[in-house]
């Protein structure tokens, strides 16, 4: 076996949540290496979130990635939410006290944090094969992988688990340490990704007889949108015309007539579910991301709680090398995952009062009716609605 040699982090999964960690180990003089299964255009390739909180773009800035994104993305001070027909705007900035969100999508963020990497010269290994984690429970973990045909081992003094729901970083967990708690929603989001201006300047969530919808972007000049539907259908079974045609009865008249369409250069349909491991923590080895938790999509938390996690993990590896205190290492999990249970049930929340669940049926409606009322004419319901939706601090 070759050895790759010895670095202070290994980082398994080159996602957004490795790279920004990296890149925020490297501002603070912490060393690291990057294992990534995939080669770096599949990792571009995934189509995922468009909406950064305040902390995510501070992180961006603080890493020295935010150049692009204060450049091209869009910052939006509220956001619609529709039904009965008609649209309601909740006032993300002024409900509170000037903090807003930051339209800019995850493909872009991966990009720019890749380029800045490469331009440091920092060592990422791309199509590592078989990778697996040892000795976290001890004081020598390493990261053992193929790659080319050769077998490595990196040694580390840390493991970092950015790699994802299904990676090999909890896997690698004994199953008697880790408690996890799921919930599988009975629905899916079918996404089309179009080169079309934005039907509206902010994103519309709509709640609708027929399902919920959603309609944002990730430029002035192309468009992300959603419709709810079954968890067992088919991306394929849908044609573009049957999409727009299926959004636009779930809009008030005047999108639905504002509505720009053309050809979809990406769909597919995403499932949801909450999904929270604990600890987050075990020896030398933290789960960040994915790895840890999933929340549905709706809230728009998923890569904001990746960046919340990294943030307080690249604090807590740098005071370990510069202050020689583990106060950060050992809070690490708790204060983690009081953030992301309040995140999950924000999720979970405004999943429930979005979308149609057939069994719950007519009074079901009638319920999600009387509390989008009560949220849109209430100050303290919508502030509290725009301080989850924009983001809790570290």
């Amino acid at each position: 076996m070759n050895s790759f040699g010895k670095t202070q982090v290994a980082i398994v999964g080159a996602g957004p949540a490795g790279l920004l960690l990296g890149a925020l180990l490297a501002k603070a003089g912490v060393e690291s290496v990057i294992v990534e299964q995939h080669d770096s255009g599949y990792v571009l390739g995934r189509i995922r979130a468009g909406v950064l909180e305040q902390v995510t773009v501070d992180l961006l800035d603080a890493a020295g990635a935010g150049a692009r994104m204060r450049a091209e993305g869009l910052p939006h001070q509220g956001i619609e939410l529709c039904f009965g027909g008609a649209r309601h705007r909740i006032d993300l900035h002024g409900l509170t006290g000037g903090t807003q969100v930051m339209v800019y999508g995850q493909t872009e963020v991966t990009r720019d944090l890749m380029q800045l990497r490469a331009a440091a010269g920092l060592p990422t290994v791309y199509e590592a094969r078989q990778v697996s984690l040892h000795g976290f429970d001890g004081a020598r973990p390493s990261v053992r992988y193929t790659h080319g045909g050769a077998a490595y081992e990196l040694h580390c003094d840390f493991i970092a688990g950015c790699d994802g729901y299904h990676g090999v970083s909890r896997q690698s967990v004994p199953a008697g340490a880790l408690k996890t708690f799921e919930r599988v929603y009975p629905f899916g989001w079918l996404g089309v990704l179009s080169e079309t201006p934005p039907v509206s300047h902010e994103l519309i969530y709509s709640n609708h007889e027929r399902g919920f919808a959603l309609c944002s972007m990730r430029s002035a000049s192309r468009s992300r949108y959603y419709v709810q539907c079954s968890s067992d259908d088919k991306a394929e079974r849908w044609s573009d015309d049957a999409f727009w045609d299926e959004l636009r009865r779930r809009l008030d008249p005047a999108a639905a007539e504002a509505l720009v369409t053309g050809p979809s250069i990406e769909k597919s349909i995403a499932p949801l579910r909450s999904f929270v491991a604990e600890p987050m923590r075990f020896g030398r080895l933290f789960l960040a991301g994915d790895a840890a938790h999933i929340v549905p999509p709706t809230g728009a938390k998923g890569l904001n709680l990746a960046a919340g996690d990294v943030g307080l993990l690249a604090r807590a590896l740098e005071e370990h090398y510069r202050d020689k205190s583990d106060a950060g290492i050992d809070g690490y999990s708790e204060r983690c995952l009081r953030r992301v249970w309040r995140a999950e049930r924000f999720s979970w929340w405004f999943t429930s009062l979005m979308h149609k669940f057939p069994e719950t049926g007519a009074f079901g409606q009638k319920m999600q009716a009387a509390e989008l009322d009560y949220l849109v004419h209430s100050q303290a319901a919508s502030t509290a609605l725009a301080e989850n939706y924009v983001g809790l601090p570290l």
